[in-house]
């Protein structure tokens, strides 16, 4: 038994990245190719079925409308676009929550997280890797006493959610490896270690002494 679990976790341990790669790929692409509408179909306009066609179409839009919006009348025209949709409530706050996070994450000038930071939390003693964002805005950089920085602390396994802070510079240490190794390192929760770091296999457990006084 000992035998067949070792091989059957070693297979486990290869097949589910590429698993749940293909599962998250097949999700964007249903999801990409669920906005064509049917009159756009290779059905409805050569007659046939054309695997990956509505794909093709949606990647080709929006590569054109990359394209279009880079150049002056481009940009006046998504101006007009954006203000438009700024004016209806509920759509505007949808709207211009999402074009943030996008626009921070996907710029091409632009960096979500600056740097890898080293900060204790959730309480003194315990530290965890998180990610300098910035600063404080304006209004709250003036209620708070010192020199503040924005820092995002990720959860592990998944770093897409996690707790947002704003801590005195002074208590975070910017680390020397860079934002996808730590990344990496949340995300394996610890076990790949940055390079040069090779990852503890034995940790020293101080001995615990039990109620009839001896040491374990």
């Amino acid at each position: 038994m000992r035998f067949l679990k070792r091989y059957f976790i070693t297979g486990l341990l290869i097949w589910l990245p590429l698993v749940a790669t293909v599962w998250v790929l097949t999700i964007l692409i249903g999801t990409l190719m669920s906005l064509v509408p049917s009159f756009l179909s290779p059905e409805a306009l050569f007659g046939v079925a054309i695997p990956g066609f509505e794909l093709v179409l949606v990647l080709a839009v929006i590569l054109l409308t990359g394209l279009f919006c880079a150049n002056f009348i481009g940009r006046a025209i998504l101006s007009r676009w954006e203000s438009l949709l700024g004016r209806i409530p509920l759509v505007r706050s949808i709207y211009n929550s999402v074009k943030q996070v996008s626009d921070t994450v996907f710029a091409p000038n632009g960096q979500a997280f600056h740097e890898a930071v080293l900060v204790q939390y959730p309480r003194q003693g315990a530290w965890t890797i998180g990610f300098l964002t910035g600063t404080p805005c304006t209004e709250i950089a003036a209620l708070l006493d010192g020199d503040f920085v924005s820092v995002y602390v990720p959860t592990t396994p998944n770093p897409t959610s996690g707790f947002f802070l704003m801590m005195p510079r002074a208590d975070v240490q910017v680390l020397d490896m860079s934002v996808e190794t730590a990344l990496k390192y949340i995300v394996s929760m610890g076990v790949v270690a940055p390079p040069g770091l090779p990852p503890q296999t034995q940790m020293d457990l101080p001995a615990v002494e039990s109620p009839d006084g001896q040491a374990h």
